[in-house]
């Protein structure tokens, strides 16, 4: 299992994520480093934690539709494998986050039109780079009106997304990330895991420590996501040794 570090960008800087109200983000103040420069929270993760791989969630890109492209590059140019959330919608927003250096695009329950855009991104990416989100909120879905998920439980997107060639699947709800309470989302994702055994599955928002990702680890989840525990000193370096290695693989990562 892997630790992927979460970028938050808004307004081109890191901001601490709390329980999805965003409207109250403001720079991330960390023990890694001085600073909420993306380029200098990411080095820190890497030198640190030995983390190479991260989530980038693009708020810039998600709530205003201006996505940090240089951002992306300079990050990709210094050695890291991104995860990037960019509020994708097409095939052509896909392609476009993918040049600009995600090594994975994340496609975000709470931006995408309907199973049919999912279908049209994985025809022309194909499935190994497509990771999609099951974004909620007090475990209700966050979709957009009128889409093609409005009205499916959690478990009756999943199936769908999984039909449509889904390998690999982000379980965040919302209302936990920064909270500090454990994740709580894992009775969805015990559900998965017995009825998807070769799902990549993925999930984070609210990890405490280092408890909480051996609990994980014996689940059977390929990676966590965590953005306060790292910066607040609740997880040490030695600690997440052990978490540093798994999905996604590659030069960059391993």
């Amino acid at each position: 299992m892997r630790v992927l570090p979460v970028l938050d960008l808004l307004n081109g800087v890191v901001v601490r994520g709390v329980a999805g109200r965003r409207s109250t983000y403001l720079p991330v103040r960390s023990q890694l480093a001085s600073g909420a420069d993306p380029s200098t929270i990411a080095r820190a993760f890497r030198e640190q934690f030995q983390l190479r791989a991260c989530y980038l969630a693009d708020l810039d890109a998600i709530v205003h539709g201006r996505p940090n492209l240089p951002v992306y590059s300079r990050l990709r140019a210094e050695g890291m494998h991104l995860l990037i959330d960019a509020g994708v919608r097409t095939a052509a927003d896909a392609s476009r986050i993918v040049e600009a250096g995600a090594g994975h695009v994340i496609l975000g329950l709470e931006s995408s039109p309907g199973p049919e855009s999912l279908r049209q991104i994985l025809d022309t990416l194909g499935s190994s780079p497509v990771v999609f989100s099951l974004d909620l909120k007090e475990g209700c879905p966050l979709v957009l009106p009128g889409s093609g998920w409005d009205g499916l439980t959690p478990r009756q997107i999943v199936d769908v997304v999984i039909q449509q060639g889904v390998e690999s699947l982000i379980v965040l709800d919302l209302a936990g990330v920064g909270m500090g309470r454990g994740i709580n989302s894992a009775e969805l994702c015990e559900d998965l895991r017995r009825n998807y055994p070769l799902l990549r599955l993925v999930t984070g928002g609210g990890v405490r420590d280092v408890t909480d990702l051996e609990r994980e680890a014996r689940r059977g989840v390929a990676a966590v996501l965590v953005a306060s525990a790292l910066h607040d000193g609740r997880l040490r370096p030695g600690e997440i040794f052990p978490f540093t290695h798994g999905w996604p693989t590659g030069p960059s990562v391993d």
